[in-house]
């Protein structure tokens, strides 16, 4: 399960290499992944670009075991893969990043 910071206008979502921070104070998300040793640039957009955060589910194909991911969508059109979870932690994980937003 993600592990998730929320207060009342600060939300840090904290899944692997992947760090989100949602600021209500500055109207700001901040999307910051680390490969291996190096954290990568951290990419900043504002808050009223996320158009939806939801479950994506998919097989895997060797397995057939299912895969669930929460996946963040942007008006630009780019789609972020923010965790990877059981179906229901990956609900909850989704429901608790659109209510802090407001989707």
């Amino acid at each position: 399960m993600a592990k998730i910071e929320n207060t009342t206008r600060k939300l840090v979502l904290k899944e692997g290499s992947t760090t989100l921070t949602l600021d209500k104070d500055s109207g700001k998300a901040t999307l910051q992944h680390k490969v291996l040793l190096w954290n990568k640039k951290p990419v900043e957009f504002a808050l009223s670009e996320i158009d939806d955060i939801a479950v994506k589910s998919e097989q895997d194909g060797l397995s057939g075991a299912a895969i669930h991911h929460s996946v963040m969508h942007r008006r630009t059109g780019e789609i972020t893969l923010l965790t990877t979870e059981e179906a229901k932690d990956a609900a909850a994980t989704v429901k608790t990043l659109r209510d802090f937003i407001g989707l």
